[in-house]
């Protein structure tokens, strides 16, 4: 007879491969992991990226990292969004009437979601490498940004879960995710370098999550440093966690009762 933790476990796997397989009824939520960071890269490279940088090359050689991280903050709503129509749907009820750990519905969705935060990087990256991106760091570079990228990408799924519980519906969720992460993720080194901001703002950029997360991926992927900021991301993880870990938790049994 399988333990609790053990069972739950497998509860959890069970109920993020449910997610997962959910795509196939909803392709508009997958073109969202996939579609909307395409645009957004082929979009400022060719656009934007002659007049910031001066070559394409240049700018996608700097952007690249930081727009993995930005798709990253973005598609992290999607926890929240799925939470919402789990919890407003009565899916959540249900489960609670079976033998299922208490804990395994969320972990599932949030497992689900770093799933497929990883193939959002992986397009993120072919895409990059087709468009003339070259790292300049060895593989164990590559495969440490990813895993720092989704370090972060569950902490602050945290920040989703919160609003996800306290959203009145899974529209909701998408209007006070995208409004709160607009100015997060603009107000950041992911498109022009801090040195060419005002100078008042570039003390709010540099302490900006998102900055110090681009700076440490760039390291990572082009061979410059990236250990203190590759810290500071992680000091920033746990903070998020040990925040809005216990809110959304605290929230969610509230909705529950």
């Amino acid at each position: 007879m399988k333990s609790l933790p053990a069972s739950g476990l497998e509860q959890t796997f069970s109920l993020a491969w449910r997610s997962i397989v959910q795509l196939r009824r909803n392709p508009w939520e997958l073109g969202d992991y996939s579609f909307q960071p395409i645009l957004f890269l082929l979009l400022f490279v060719y656009v934007f990226g002659g007049a910031i940088a001066g070559s394409t090359d240049d700018y996608l050689t700097y952007m690249l990292p930081g727009i993995v991280v930005m798709n990253m903050m973005f598609v992290t709503v999607y926890v929240g969004h799925g939470l919402n129509t789990d919890l407003t749907s009565g899916y959540f009820d249900r489960l609670r009437a079976m033998p299922v750990a208490r804990w395994a519905p969320l972990a599932g969705r949030i497992t689900a979601d770093l799933v497929k935060q990883a193939w959002s990087i992986v397009l993120l990256l072919g895409l990059g490498w087709l468009m003339g991106f070259r790292m300049e760091a060895p593989v164990w570079g590559l495969l440490s940004m990813v895993l720092l990228v989704l370090v972060f990408a569950l902490a602050f799924s945290w920040v989703s879960v919160l609003v996800g519980v306290i959203a009145r519906d899974p529209e909701h969720v998408h209007l006070f995710g995208f409004t709160a992460l607009f100015p997060v993720t603009f107000v950041s080194n992911v498109f022009v370098p801090v040195e060419t901001m005002p100078g008042w703002l570039q003390g709010v950029v540099m302490a900006n999550p998102v900055s110090v997360l681009s700076d440490a991926s760039r390291g990572l992927l082009l061979g410059g440093p990236w250990l203190a900021q590759a810290g500071i991301t992680l000091a920033w993880a746990v903070g998020i966690i040990a925040v809005f870990a216990p809110l959304s938790l605290w929230a969610l049994r509230r909705r529950l009762k």
